[in-house]
């Protein structure tokens, strides 16, 4: 697997997301999947509004969000079945302005792949809105992929042997959030000005359907679940 992350200008709020990859990518290969930042999609779909108070903040950070709680650092949000601080809005390297996030980062892929798939003449393709998050307990921010289209986003291992027979019963890879991570690594969070990243020969099944619901999982069914059973919903 090779990640080829792509310097690009600056993208501008309404500018149209296709002649922008063309302008960087001369080309995409067959079996590729290209990570492209929900910065820049949102730019493109017009996600973004002027920063006019930190009160407007927070009334948009819990419209985004699903779940919404104040901590000591920020707003925890659940956005789409995700975790993240303050539904994603993101105020850095947005001159100024709020960017939130892809309406539908899982739809944003998929109209994005027919796009690029009609424009490179490619059969075969991933792509992957990629944004970044924390993990509880670490530090720092890792990749995460927001929405996905043109591969399967898990590879299941259950009731197949490891190497000594035992079969498993719970290991499964979340393939789309390991590229993502691996993507996200090189384009950088501050100035690198690197929105693209195309994966060649990457370990996934590709296909032309997808099940967005693929990677979620309860809160009930989450071995992580007891450490939230406390927390209260949206404003509370």
């Amino acid at each position: 697997m090779n990640v080829d992350v792509r310097k690009t200008r600056i993208f501008t709020e309404g500018e149209s997301l296709l002649p922008f990859l063309r302008e960087f990518l001369p080309s995409l290969p067959e079996r590729s999947v290209l990570v492209v930042t929900s910065k820049i999609v949102a730019l493109a779909e017009g996600r973004v509004e002027p920063f006019s108070s930190d009160a407007r903040k927070e009334e948009l950070i819990r419209e985004e969000s699903e779940f919404a709680i104040h901590t000591k650092y920020c707003w925890l949000t659940v956005r789409q079945g995700i975790p993240m601080p303050s539904s994603g809005i993101d105020e850095s390297n947005g001159d100024g302005k709020l960017i939130l996030l892809p309406k539908d980062s899982f739809r944003s892929a998929a109209l994005l792949r027919e796009e690029l798939k009609e424009s490179y003449g490619v059969r075969s393709l991933g792509v992957i809105i990629s944004d970044s998050r924390t993990l509880p307990f670490r530090a720092g921010v890792v990749g995460v992929a927001l929405g996905y289209a043109g591969f399967r986003g898990v590879r299941d291992y259950r009731g197949k042997p490891d190497i000594f027979g035992r079969l498993l019963r719970l290991s499964r890879t979340d393939v789309a959030d390991s590229l993502a991570a691996s993507a996200v690594l090189g384009m950088g969070e501050g100035n690198e000005q690197c929105p693209l990243a195309v994966i060649t020969d990457p370990p996934v099944e590709f296909c032309e359907v997808i099940d967005p619901s693929e990677l979620s999982i309860s809160v009930e069914d989450d071995m992580y679940g007891p450490l939230f059973s406390g927390m209260k919903g949206k404003g509370e």
